[in-house]
């Protein structure tokens, strides 16, 4: 299984980004896809999480009705839409692929996921 991500970039206080992550080897659609960040000095910190179905989501208190994820099962890929950006969601963002349909609690766990995309960083700036 491949994951890669892709879609960062510099954006200004209030915009938007979407991020992509298309996987290979593995269908998204019985599978759960999470989002992670690695910011300077903190800890890497989930984001949020889609279950393949789409029908079940779960999101970090700190980006919810902010962030939201989606997955098109046609094109194999997971996406992280995010707008309202603030500087504190600067940060290098990975995605990762459970083999598993994880429940909500399981969801922000990092071992609960079998591969990783490498990070595409993003950075809020004016």
């Amino acid at each position: 299984v491949q994951l890669q991500a892709s879609g960062g970039g510099l954006v200004h206080p209030g915009g938007s980004v979407r991020l992509s992550c298309v996987a290979s080897g593995r269908t998204l659609s019985s599978a759960t896809m999470g989002w992670f960040r690695l910011a300077p000095g903190k800890g890497r910190q989930f984001v949020g999480a889609i279950r393949g179905s789409g029908r079940i989501t779960n999101y970090a208190r700190a980006v919810k009705d902010r962030f939201t994820i989606s997955n098109d099962n046609a094109r194999n890929t997971a996406y992280l839409q995010m707008s309202s950006l603030k500087a504190d969601d600067t940060a290098a963002y990975y995605c990762a692929m459970s083999e598993r349909q994880l429940i909500t609690s399981q969801m922000s766990t990092e071992t609960a996921y079998d591969y990783w995309g490498q990070g595409t960083q993003v950075t809020v700036s004016s």
